[in-house]
């Protein structure tokens, strides 16, 4: 049997198809992202390969520059031949990096492990958020993209609760968790290869405002993409150094958050992964909503702004707590799913925005632009792994959490140059009857904003 039987369409899809489509593009980025979730197991793999902090850092960081670089040419990739034909094979190849983790007995055989993992990864996640704004118009984009979110986020939720419910019945073995790793990913691709499809390239260089008339016009691309076109605006390049100063702290708590709890705190690797379970329930619930309040007025910035400055205050809190003796876990647990809800807020609204601001250069140009983003996140949180060791050593973990914040804070200056309207027009139409199919807007001058 052939299972790519549907592999491209030739007319955009409506109703029950579309989103299932969109339920397997998020699977798929839950699948990339689970296999590489290591935060829960790194108390315990530190102990027992008998390696430092610092020694960890580097080998993480030297497997994402790979994961880096792979994130660009998957996101060229993506644009040249189609999202499917790259993501599923990929999905399939994790299952095997993963149980390629079990054997792993020194620093080395870690540092070969994980950076093929990472190119696989990095590979994967280029397609994916491509594959979300092509079954997805812009009247509810944003909700579209707090479900892609929960990939990344439900990874890191679906990790810690795992953990913690299965590490005690395998004796504290963290090479439990990477056999349940590969096998979800082998069960999960079979399904997602089943019912997985793609937009011809026509239909992928539509911007499509609602569903209702998606494919009313087509747009005319006789010139090639241009991949210079994309970073000649102003607005691409404040999202670029925005996004990045804001993940600082997101790549802290995926790659830090069980070990900053548990040595902040003095908390057991298991009730640490509970802590960290609560903040991503509250930011997976957050997503969605602020996503559809985002669609139904249209508005991207106010909810990033709002979100992240909500954070930053939040997590500046958590920061005061360390240090102070016989904190609840409890309240520890609390002030992390706020932080998390905060974050949500802004995370769905963001991706929306960048994804229109793009959209409006070249729809073409989505998985390069994506590309980028997935080559940002993998050298911030190469940067966050080199530093940390460093910075927890000299000065502990608060003084990292405070400069976390204040780079969250640079978000704020920089989404005043991101292209969108700050306020809903008195007189816009109500989202849900607004029906239209618009070709690419004219790329607009270099530093032009709204």
């Amino acid at each position: 049997m052939n299972l790519f039987h549907v592999r491209e369409l030739d007319e955009y899809p409506t109703s029950g198809r579309r989103m299932r489509i969109l339920a397997m593009a998020v699977l798929a980025v839950l699948i990339a992202s689970y296999e590489g979730q290591i935060a829960p197991v790194v108390p315990l793999l530190l102990e027992d390969l008998d390696i430092s902090l610092s020694t960890y850092g580097a080998v993480s960081a030297t497997a994402l520059v790979a994961g880096a670089v792979a994130s660009v040419v998957g996101g060229r990739l993506t644009d040249a031949v189609g999202r499917v034909r790259l993501i599923v094979p990929l999905l399939m190849a994790t299952a095997v990096c993963c149980f390629l983790m079990t054997t792993v007995h020194s620093p080395g055989q870690l540092l070969a492990v994980r950076a093929v993992l990472s190119v696989v990864d990095g590979m994967a996640m280029a397609g994916t958020a491509p594959l979300v704004r092509d079954f997805s118009p812009r009247m509810g984009r944003a909700q579209a993209f707090g479900f892609w979110t929960w990939g990344p986020v439900g990874a890191s939720f679906l990790a810690a609760t795992v953990a913690s419910l299965t590490l005690p019945l395998f004796h504290d073995s963290w090479r439990s968790q990477f056999v349940i790793m590969g096998v979800v990913s082998i069960v999960l691709s079979v399904v997602i290869a089943f019912n997985i499809a793609d937009l011809s390239p026509g239909l992928r260089a539509r911007i499509v405002r609602s569903e209702r008339d998606a494919v009313s016009r087509a747009a005319d691309h006789s010139a090639p993409p241009r991949a210079r076109d994309l970073f000649a605006q102003r607005a691409i390049w404040a999202h670029v150094v925005g996004i990045s100063c804001w993940l600082v702290l997101y790549i802290t708590l995926t790659l830090y958050g069980q070990t900053m709890l548990a040595e902040s705190f003095h908390l057991e690797a298991a009730r640490a992964s509970q802590v960290m379970s609560a903040f991503w329930v509250l930011n997976i619930l957050t997503l969605i909503v602020a996503g559809r309040v985002s669609d139904r007025l249209q508005l991207r910035k106010p909810l990033c702004v709002a979100g992240t400055a909500a954070a930053a205050v939040l997590a500046g809190y958590l920061a005061s707590l360390i240090g102070r003796e016989d904190v609840p876990h409890w309240h520890i647990a609390v002030t992390g799913a706020l932080i998390g809800g905060a974050m949500g807020c802004a995370y769905g609204p963001w991706m929306a925005n960048f994804s229109e601001n793009a959209e409006d250069i070249d729809p073409r140009l989505q998985g390069t632009a994506w590309g980028v983003f997935s080559f940002l996140t993998k050298v911030m949180a190469v940067l966050v792994l080199l530093v940390v060791p460093h910075v927890v050593e000299a000065s502990g973990w608060r003084a990292w959490l405070f400069v976390a914040v204040c780079c969250m804070a640079l978000f704020v200056p920089a989404s005043l140059l991101f292209r969108g309207p700050w306020r809903r027009p008195k007189t816009a139409p109500h989202p849900l009857h607004t029906a239209t199919t618009e070709p690419p807007a004219a790329p607009a001058r270099p530093g032009a904003t709204d």
